[in-house]
């Protein structure tokens, strides 16, 4: 597991919804409709009393691994796979999200929907927001295959690949130490 930088604002909501997944030591925080309901109204994303059904924790396990796979896409500097992409638009689309107008005359990105598609499409409004203000690049996950922990990249220069050096980075330059070593004898 990572360090716990996950942005600014609350691009850390969804840093750390992909995090509820910790590879490194097997943990799934949403394997129950329950739990997925519990998360969303813990963190602020849902009123108290959401229910949450079991195709909505489906969808909420693909929305994660779309939004993780988004993320290393971010570290990669690759586009986002297709099959991704499709996930996060149908999660937009189920939360039917719409511009809305404050009165002051700036516009944001909320979801109609009231149950658990539209707590999940908070989350795409976050992201969208991000993008805006240019934070959603900074927001990766490790390289690491046993890893994939989120992490924010506060780097000058963006080019962050680990969650922590000390434990995902030095494994992953080890290896490539004795990959070399391996190749010269």
């Amino acid at each position: 597991m990572g360090e716990a930088t996950q942005g600014p604002g609350r691009l850390e909501l969804v840093g750390e919804f992909v995090n509820t997944r910790d590879f490194d030591d097997d943990v799934d925080q949403l394997t129950t409709p329950a739990e997925l309901a519990g998360w969303l109204i813990d963190h602020g994303l849902a009123t108290p009393g959401l229910q949450a059904r079991a195709a909505d924790l489906r969808h909420a396990v693909e929305l994660r691994e779309a939004l993780r796979d988004a993320l290393l896409a971010n570290n990669e500097g690759e586009a986002v796979g297709a099959a991704a992409l499709d996930v996060l638009n149908r999660a937009g689309r189920r939360g039917r999200l719409v511009t809305r107008f404050g009165p002051d005359g700036a516009a944001s990105l909320e979801p109609v929907a009231g149950d658990v598609d539209g707590a999940l499409a908070r989350l795409l409004a976050i992201v969208h927001d991000a993008g805006e203000t240019g934070t959603w690049s900074r927001l990766k996950v490790c390289r690491s295959d046993t890893c994939r922990w989120a992490f924010y990249d506060q780097s000058k220069n963006r080019s962050r690949h680990w969650c922590s050096m000390e434990a995902c980075g030095s494994q992953a330059k080890a290896r490539s130490y004795r990959r070399r070593k391996a190749s010269q004898t």
